[in-house]
């Protein structure tokens, strides 16, 4: 049966404000009732204390989850393998696998393509033989560490669901797969449902991610909202309160095999914690049903 995590990500809110530290969200995960929390770079890196080191801190992460009793499911950290120079982003990369070592995380996912609209676009096919070299070494020297990497449909350049079922076919690494985010495939304007079909034979990781849809024609319905790669009006909202075919998305992976972890990752307007919470719930009780 698939297991529940929390993204580090979801509590972004709460860092903010001063509720919580990245230190303290591992208790709550526990508390909340998830089985695992995903510890994502930058949340990592602006709690590391000053004077301390990032192995140091990551450490303490390790022995904080282990007191709790939480697992660590995996680590997110940023990367460009379209646009930065192949070797030196191999070189920065494989050092955070190395932190992934250090907090426990079996996997780690990283993102394979810059993620800046602003940038004038190159085809996909085109970035797409030295996005797979860099990439691949990565998948090698990350085998040899016992950490699964992996790439999540995210960032517009990367998104669509048969793009990144290229890249994976391209990289052709065993060690390495595919995050698969039920919500991001709406940023590039697809149907949630047909693309995590695509991607459930190459999934190793899932992020439960909900989305509030408007149309790009419609009205603009203000803050909290940005667009999608054509232009569709998003906002994040708790899992199972959107737009996004939460249950059906999950029938999906589990007709092609999944039993992971399935993460939250929250990014709505909601009161983080409140929100957590419902979408727990609501998660929890779609893999039941389907179980049954």
């Amino acid at each position: 049966m698939m297991k529940v995590a929390v993204s580090s990500y979801s509590f972004s809110q709460a860092y903010r404000d001063g509720r919580i530290t990245l230190m303290d969200s591992i208790a709550k995960a526990k508390e909340m009732g998830f089985d695992g929390f995903e510890v994502v770079d930058f949340n990592f890196k602006t709690a590391c204390p000053e004077g301390k080191s990032l192995e140091d801190f990551a450490r303490e992460i390790k022995a904080e989850a282990d007191r709790v009793g939480i697992t660590i499911t995996n680590y997110t950290v940023g990367a460009d393998f379209q646009n930065r120079d192949t070797a030196e982003e191999v070189a920065r990369v494989k050092k955070e696998v190395d932190i992934a070592v250090i907090l426990g995380a079996s996997g780690m996912r990283h993102d394979a393509a810059s993620w800046d609209r602003s940038k004038k676009y190159e085809s996909f096919d085109h970035a797409l033989p030295r996005m797979a070299e860099g990439i691949r070494q990565v998948a090698e020297y990350a085998a040899s560490k016992g950490v699964r990497t992996m790439s999540e449909n995210h960032g517009f350049f990367a998104q669509d669901a048969l793009r990144v079922e290229k890249l994976m076919n391209a990289v052709g690494h065993p060690n390495y797969g595919w995050l698969v985010d039920m919500g991001n495939f709406t940023c590039a304007d697809e149907n949630p449902f047909i693309s995590v079909g695509i991607a459930a034979p190459y999934a190793v990781y899932v992020h439960a991610k909900d989305f509030i849809i408007k149309p790009a024609d419609g009205p603009n319905p203000g803050r909290f909202f940005f667009k999608s790669r054509a232009g569709a009006f998003l906002r994040g909202t708790i899992v199972g309160q959107g737009n996004v075919p939460v249950k059906a998305c999950l029938a999906a992976l589990k007709n092609n095999g999944y039993d992971g972890f399935v993460a939250i990752e929250f990014e709505g307007m909601e009161d983080c914690f409140l929100a957590l919470e419902a979408g727990l719930e609501n998660l929890r009780r779609y893999i039941k049903e389907l179980e049954d």
